[in-house]
């Protein structure tokens, strides 16, 4: 393997743009995105001489984006409250017990369907739609990889109310792509 040699003066112009749109999918908040972003950079400069060059430039300041990221939820964690008690997210069922909205069968390829630049502008709204709590814990699970049993310490809540919480998550992002994404198609 080739030594990667780091490029400090080019980060800006190469990743930053990237990078926010990231974060700010990942934390909804611009500022908190920027800030990161910012932090990531100073993090990097700082430790540049311990970058071993086993990945790319960019593989490595997305690596230290992620935490970062990770490290913003677990400090802004004491701001969000688990209630799954509300009505909030939950699936309508009519009187016979047969779901209002169904979700339907999208039948497409999820690799196709991840390079649609379309859809993803469109997940991204959604996921700007989740309530707060809904989007963290997904976003931790499922777009950072963080494990279940991390996420039930992070938040003090039981593996059975956290499957609770990413159903009902995954279930409004369906819906609200179906209604704002494949009625275009």
């Amino acid at each position: 393997m080739s030594e990667v040699t780091l490029e400090p003066q080019k980060w800006v112009e190469h990743y930053a743009d990237m990078m926010y749109r990231y974060t700010l999918v990942r934390v909804k908040d611009s500022e908190a995105a920027e800030e990161l972003v910012q932090s990531t950079f100073f993090a990097a400069l700082k430790s540049q001489n311990s970058f071993a060059g086993k990945s790319s430039e960019k593989t490595w300041l997305f690596g230290i984006l992620k935490h970062k990221t990770m490290d913003y939820f677990r400090n802004s964690k004491k701001n969000i409250s688990i209630d799954l008690t509300s009505e909030e997210g939950q699936i309508r069922f009519d009187a016979s017990g047969h779901m209002v909205s169904k979700p339907g069968n999208w039948n497409m390829d999820p690799e196709k369907a991840a390079e649609n630049s379309e859809l993803t502008k469109a997940l991204a709204q959604c996921l700007n739609k989740l309530p707060e709590k809904f989007h963290r814990v997904f976003v931790l699970k499922e777009m950072e990889g963080m494990s279940s049993e991390e996420i039930c310490n992070e938040f003090n809540i039981k593996p059975t109310n956290l499957w609770v919480i990413l159903h009902r998550a995954r279930n409004q992002l369906k819906l609200c792509l179906e209604a704002n994404w494949f009625k275009i198609k």
